[in-house]
């Protein structure tokens, strides 16, 4: 199942192609017009296009929704690095809550997105004007899924989305508002339950919008629902506990069947090993329910910048592969592990068949050069997992050879690493970040070695370049459905029923055995502040942090550590493009902006 996306659509149709790049600079204005009507776009090709865009940037780069939901939040940044990541500004204005509707990540963002509406659109059409066979049922309730897939992101991010009525495709689009559409939206993914394949059903597997792929979306949409009604709330006293829609039950109640859906099933397991949810063979983890499935053969191609992104150039996983210096862990995310870096979560050490531990404390001066990396006949050194931070060791590379130093008896050479573009700097990866001026995340140059980096997903050193990767990036997972469960319960009193869910993720994730493979730890109380700390501890780097911080009452505080003020709930969403605003008269420009 890892070497399709989709299991019959190997055999994509240059249409298909096509579709992938199209542009979005204009929302396509013509939109939700542009394709559709053709008798002649095929079905499966029109749905891998939209598929695709998935994988296109969006939920796999730094530039894509990780810098709306990450780098807008407590847990990361991507602070300007001497003369490295400047970009007039883009990236510190999402950290610095600067940013305004020209910013470049919040237009490509939305443009993406749309784009996505724009091929699901495409997808439902070519599905329902020549989709054949007991497939086809299936194809279309899976394109209208994902549709309101980005249609969710659309109105988390920006408030509001494209929309034409799917029983009159030619009809005009009109534009949904997350406060007064949010029941709309979730009324049409419910009533898609019943005609969306069971994973594993018709081919399908966790690349693909099944039934639990819309348990998982629910289940947030469920939990946002109150923050959408009253987005701009200045206390932050969202009415979680309000009935559902369809007045049977409450929000809460909703977050709480959707995954019980999930995590009572038996399907789907919890991982021992925390961060086989993210390596290279993370195909085989049991806790995925939609995921992103990077192939570097697809036409939507593959990325490789979660991990890349944050690394420092002189940390090399082959002497062809390195990292860029760009991304770091926020101290006050990093200083929330105090009395928890013990976690199974926060760092994992990488053992060697020899034996041989990484323990990156320069008390391991070599490592056998025995692994190679897949594909490639390259010595594969191996990074710890996780939050890495103070003095980093590694490989060295002998500029000459272009290959890493040895040893006399042709192991990897271990040692204190400096940064490539400071020589002169120690790689001291130091949490606090200190800068000169607190209100802008800039550093001097020989400054650039500053902050914690994530090393949660793994380094693809398969494919001979820096941005190619296979390993899959996660959408929805267990370990998340417990956490949304534990908010849930928590949210409705019963704390005990959310500790209870807090304490079998902590409890079921193990350490490596240099750690002798121990348990994480349970806590013995739960209250709003730990909660909050249990989802950074589970979620961080996945996309997710800028929800919860909204549902917590924590989005608008000032980081004085990280160079982000005091700020206005209009803050909690992002504007609307300023070019869209110009060529489409639909769409308004959010509160504030």
């Amino acid at each position: 199942m890892k070497n399709t996306i989709f299991n019959k659509v190997n055999g994509l149709l240059v249409v298909g192609a096509l579709l992938a790049a199209t542009s979005c600079t204009d929302l396509e204005e013509k939109v939700l017009d542009e394709n559709l009507g053709s008798s002649e776009i095929n079905p499966v090709a029109a749905l891998t296009s939209a598929y695709a865009r998935m994988g296109q940037n969006l939920f796999v780069g730094t530039g894509g929704l990780f810098a709306l939901q990450e780098l807008s939040s407590d847990v990361a940044i991507l602070p300007t690095r001497g003369s490295d990541w400047g970009d007039a500004g883009k990236w510190r204005a999402i950290s610095e809550f600067t940013w305004a509707s020209d910013n470049g990540l919040v237009q490509g963002n939305f443009n993406d997105l749309t784009n996505g509406v724009t091929r699901s659109y495409t997808a439902i059409e070519a599905i329902t004007l020549n989709g054949e066979g007991a497939s086809k049922e299936f194809y279309l309730a899976e394109a209208k899924g994902l549709l309101y897939f980005y249609i969710a992101q659309l109105l988390d991010l920006y408030g509001q989305a494209p929309y034409k009525d799917l029983n009159n495709l030619k009809g005009p689009i009109r534009i949904l508002k997350a406060e007064s559409d949010i029941d709309f939206v979730i009324a049409e993914v419910e009533g898609l339950l019943p005609s969306l394949p069971s994973l594993g059903e018709n081919q399908t597997h966790v690349g693909r919008f099944t039934k639990q792929a819309a348990y998982g979306l629910l289940a947030e949409l469920y939990m946002n629902r109150a923050v959408y009604k009253d987005r701009y709330n200045a206390s932050s006293t969202f009415d979680f506990n309000a009935n559902a829609a369809d007045g049977s039950s409450s929000n809460m109640d909703k977050v709480i069947h959707y995954t019980s859906l999930l995590i009572d099933e038996g399907r789907f397991q919890l991982e021992e090993n925390y961060f086989h949810n993210f390596a290279m063979d993370n195909h085989t983890s049991k806790e995925m329910i939609f995921a992103v499935v990077q192939h570097v053969s697809d036409i939507k191609g593959s990325s490789n910048d979660l991990a890349y992104n944050t690394m420092e150039r002189n940390q090399r996983v082959t002497a062809k592969n390195r990292g860029t210096n760009a991304s770091a862990i926020r101290p006050e995310f990093f200083y929330s592990w105090n009395g928890n870096q013990e976690d199974p979560r926060f760092q994992r050490s990488y053992q060697y068949e020899d034996g041989t531990w990484f323990k990156n404390d320069g008390t391991d001066v070599s490592v056998p050069a025995t692994s190679i990396a897949p594909g490639t006949s390259e010595p594969w050194f191996h990074f710890n997992r996780g939050i890495q931070f103070g003095v980093q060791h590694g490989p060295k590379l002998v500029q000459a050879t272009g290959k890493f130093e040895m040893t006399t008896d042709g192991r990897i050479k271990v040692m204190p690493l400096v940064m490539e573009k400071s020589s002169t700097t120690p790689m001291d990866f130091t949490p606090d970040f200190n800068f000169d001026n607190p209100t802008e995340a800039i550093f001097k140059q020989d400054q650039i070695n500053r902050g914690a980096r994530c090393f949660k997903f793994e380094f693809d050193a398969s494919k001979g370049d820096n941005g190619s990767s296979e390993v899959d990036i996660p959408i929805y997972r267990l370990g998340g459905m417990y956490m949304l469960r534990a908010e849930a319960y928590f949210r409705k009193g019963n704390v005990g029923l959310a500790l209870s869910d807090i304490n079998t993720v902590r409890t079921t994730r193990t350490h490596d055995a240099l750690h002798a493979a121990a348990a994480g730890k349970p806590i013995g109380a739960l209250d709003a502040e730990v909660l909050y700390k249990e989802l950074g501890y589970e979620l961080y780097w996945e996309i997710k942090r800028r929800p919860q911080m909204v549902r917590f009452g924590k989005f608008d505080l000032p980081l004085a550590q990280s160079a982000k003020p005091q700020s206005q709930p209009y803050r909690r969403i992002f504007p609307i493009p300023q070019t869209i605003i110009d060529i489409d008269a639909t769409f308004e420009q959010n509160k504030g902006y």
